[in-house]
Order: structure tokens, then C-alpha cells, then sequence
């Protein structure tokens, strides 16, 4: 559906516009007004059409097309219906060089194709490819940019039925996710799901996307029970989706509540079927997105050789496209599997690279060499750009130090941790880093310091998902 414009008969200004392009269209093909306007109508009716002062039913403006040699929409629009069709396959070109390629290269399709959709007034392709640029800024690890092109998209489809808005809805909430400000993105998740259900429109794709999307941030707040809920409805959804894109980022949501219930072995097959269908689909990413979460199944379950060959594959692929945050957020769980095998160096060298350090104007300054970890991302973590792992890259590089007995060090990247993930309501990695600050500030006989700790952490313990979230949202009568 397009949008409203000067070419819109129901409009004074859509009436002259269409009268203009009969005007040139007539000329270009060198007829009267006589000839074009009969046999149905007169050339009176034609000159007075041509000059604005009268809006044409739709049985003279077809009459008129099929003189003119022209089609009944391109007549009303200005619009060459083969315009939309060149136009989303160009489209599904850059979704595909996205998903097999560099990101930045996609980008600059969707950039191209959003420029022309702009030109030709096609308001749905311009949306699909903001949404597309979006995908792209996210993977690259520009959050702020993706956010803004997410947004512009719901902009412009803000008139459009809400199940057509749900893909930059859903962008939107996953890069605050991935920003770190995961209450949010569970509002924004959250809000979409009440909306769709409370008007009736169980769309089975919207729905699926929303629940899936929120599963992520769920887990990270510690609001386990509502997690597991949003998956078992989306598995629920899944005989209606047709989208094997859609299944296999369902399998990889489901695959984390599993986790957290200790059920490694379901977990494992639920990301196997994920990840043979991003294979048949060559969906690098995601597929990529599919050996990370295996690798952490296999570090859960205490098999550290398969889990660090799993995320070391993650890590070589995500580099070969460019994804630059994933990259980073890989190598700190990598860091964490060199180090629980004994390899506290090798740990401690992926590590300090991740982390941007402050310069004297507040800038951030880039990794060495411009080069983060062994995969070559070329950013590193902050607040801004992946809190809750900068935060755990933080937390074991204290461990790491209080490991060689160098506690002031320790403690320095525990409360770095502290305050990065304070910001993100992840409580259950908050509790476990209080508990770290805790005990080693307790072994230096700094009681009441320990105390705080303490209660910092039992604090962010005491009802996840329930005290941080509002009421769970409206389910579908699925």
C-alpha cells in the first residue's frame, strides 16, 4: 500500500497532478484531445480533465490509460507497477548478500534501493530497506545508527496495520538489548504483543518474531518463567509460519531457556535443527549465531575442548562478514573457556583488547592497532555497545588477577563490572559478580565493604521479573 499523495484523485492537488500527466502523456504520443477522449467521452472533458478542474471517476481514468497505452495505476500514481517488482528483487538480493556476505556491502544495496524507492514514492519497499539497513548497522555493531533506521521505518508505516511494522519494532528492541538497556527492550516487545493481541490481529509471523525476540533480554533480567512461557508460545506459533528463517531463530530462542533449566542435551538438539536450516538457507549469521550458543552449551555441560572449537568457529565467521560486536561478545566467552582450561594468558590477551579505554575528553580510543581480540573487530566493548559483556570481560579479568593474588586489581574490574551492569538489570550476573566483590573484599577484612556487596546483589536477586517488569503481556488464543 502507498502512501497518500499529490497523485491522489480523492485530492485537489492529486486531480491537477493526474491532469498534468495526461497532458504530457497525450503529447508525448502526439494525439488530440478528440482522439484520446473518444469514443466515450469529449475533447471538452478532456481539456477540462487536463486543467484540473475536475477529479475523474475511475472508469474515465481507465478509459484514458488504456488510450494513452499506459497502465491504470501508472496513470493515478506516476508509478511503473514494474518499478515495485524490479525493486523487491533488489531488495531480496541485499537480504541475501547480507545474510552470505559483508554487511557493509548490503548496506550500500539498501542504500541504494531506499534512495530509489524515495525517488519513485514507494513507501513500502523505502521501509523494507530501512529495516534492512537497520540489520546491517546492528551487525556491524553501529547501534545507534540501527536504532535510528528501525525507527525511521516505523515512522513511516505509521498508519500501516501493526503487523507490518513489527520487523523495525523488533530490530529496535534487539539493538537496546544488545545496547544493554534491556528493561526497554522488553517494553518495546512487550507493548507490540499486547497491541497485536488486544485488537485481535494474531498474526502468526508478527507474534512469532515478537516472542522470540523476547526471550533474549528475559533471560539476562532473570525473569526465567516468563521466558520459558514466550517460547513454549512460540512454539505453539510454529505450525502456522511458513518462514524457515522464522523456525530456526525459534529452535535458537527455545534452546536458551533449555539451558537455563540444565537441560543441555534438548538444548543441543533444538540448536542442531536451527542450525541445519541456516545451513539449507545459507544464513551465515545466524548460522554462526548457532555454533556461539553451542559452544556455550558445551562450557555449561563442562566439555571445554568442543565448546571452545564451537565458539572459535563462531568467532571466524562472524569476523569473515564483519559483525564486529558479535565478534568482541564471542571472544569474552571464549576468554572465559581459555581460562577455566588453565590458559589464564591467552584469556588475559583476548580480553584487554575488547575493552575501550576513556581518553581525557570522554571519547573512547580504539583497541591497539585498531584491531579487538584475535577476530579482527575493529571496536571493541562499552556501554553503549554490548554492556552486559563488557561487564563479563570485566569479571574475568578480575578473576583472573585475584587468581595471581593481585586483589586491588581484582576489585578494580569488579566494580567496572558493577557499574556497567547495573545499568542493565541483568540480575543474574549482577548477583554472581556481587558475590566475587564480596568474598574478596571479606578475605581483606573489609567487612562492611562486603556487606554492600552483598546486599547489592541479593538486592537485583530479590523477585527477578517481577519487580523490574510490569505484568506479563496478553497472550493469543493460540
Amino acid at each position: 500500500m502507498g502512501e497518500r499523495s499529490a497523485g491522489d484523485v480523492r485530492t485537489a492537488d492529486g486531480a491537477a497532478e493526474i491532469g498534468r500527466r495526461v497532458l504530457r502523456l497525450r503529447t508525448e504520443r502526439g494525439l488530440t484531445q478528440r482522439q484520446l477522449a473518444e469514443p466515450a467521452y469529449t475533447a471538452a472533458y478532456v481539456s477540462t480533465l487536463e486543467s484540473g478542474k475536475v477529479r475523474p471517476s475511475e472508469a474515465a481514468l481507465r478509459h484514458l490509460a488504456a488510450r494513452l497505452g499506459v497502465s491504470y495505476e501508472e496513470l493515478t500514481t506516476g508509478r511503473d507497477p514494474h518499478d515495485a517488482v524490479r525493486l523487491r528483487a533488489g531488495l531480496t538480493d541485499a537480504r541475501k548478500t547480507l545474510a552470505t556476505g559483508d554487511a557493509k556491502d548490503a548496506a550500500v544495496l539498501f542504500e541504494e534501493l531506499m534512495a530509489e524507492a524515495e525517488r519513485l514514492g514507494f513507501r513500502d519497499e523505502r521501509a523494507t530497506a530501512l529495516v534492512g539497513l537497520g540489520d546491517c548497522a546492528q551487525e556491524t555493531g553501529e547501534l545507534a545508527a540501527a536504532r535510528a533506521h528501525y525507527e525511521a521505518a516505523e515512522q513511516l508505516l505509521a498508519d500501516e496495520p501493526l503487523p507490518r511494522r513489527v520487523p523495525a519494532i523488533r530490530g529496535r528492541a534487539v539493538a537496546h538489548f544488545l545496547s544493554g538497556e534491556l528493561r526497554y527492550s522488553c517494553y518495546l516487545l512487550e507493548s507490540a504483543i499486547d497491541e497485536l493481541n488486544a485488537s485481535g490481529l494474531h498474526d502468526p509471523n508478527a507474534l512469532l518474531l515478537l516472542y522470540t525476540a523476547s526471550i533474549a533480554p528475559y533471560m539476562d533480567m532473570g525473569a526465567h518463567a516468563r521466558a520459558a512461557r514466550s517460547a513454549e508460545l512460540a512454539l505453539a506459533l510454529a505450525p502456522s509460519v511458513d518462514d524457515p528463517g522464522l523456525i530456526a531463530r525459534l529452535h535458537r530462542g527455545v534452546a536458551r531457556t533449555l539451558i537455563a533449566e540444565g537441560r543441555t542435551a534438548e538444548a543441543d538438539a533444538s540448536l542442531a535443527k536451527a542450525q541445519e536450516l541456516y545451513e539449507q538457507l545459507r544464513i551465515h549469521t545466524d548460522l554462526a549465531h548457532c555454533h556461539w550458543m553451542r559452544g556455550y552449551v558445551h562450557a555449561q555441560d563442562g566439555n571445554l575442548e568442543r565448546a571452545e572449537r564451537e565458539l572459535s568457529i563462531a568467532r571466524d565467521m562472524l569476523a569473515s562478514k564483519r559483525a564486529t560486536l558479535y565478534v568482541v561478545q564471542v571472544e569474552v566467552e571464549l576468554a572465559d573457556v581459555l581460562r577455566r582450561r588453565g590458559r589464564t594468558a591467552e584469556a588475559e590477551a583476548l580480553l584487554l583488547p575488547l575493552l575501550k579505554r576513556s581518553t581525557g575528553d570522554g571519547e573512547p580510543e580504539a583497541a591497539a592497532d585498531g584491531v579487538a581480540g584475535g577476530g579482527g573487530a575493529a571496536s571493541g566493548l562499552t556501554a553503549e555497545t554490548g554492556a552486559v559483556h563488557a561487564g563479563g570481560a570485566h569479571r574475568l579479568l578480575g578473576l583472573i588477577a585475584e587468581e595471581r593474588g593481585d586483589a586491588a586489581t581484582a576489585e578494580e574490574h569488579y566494580r567496572a563490572a558493577l557499574s556497567l551492569l547495573e545499568r542493565t538489570g541483568a540480575a543474574g550476573d549482577l548477583a554472581d559478580l556481587c558475590r566475587l566483590l564480596g568474598d574478596l573484599l571479606r578475605r581483606a577484612g573489609r567487612a562492611e565493604a562486603a556487606m554492600d556487596a552483598y546486599r547489592i546483589g541479593l538486592g537485583h536477586r530479590a523477585a527477578p521479573g517481577t519487580t523490574t517488569l510490569g505484568p506479563a503481556p496478553a497472550e493469543p488464543p493460540v
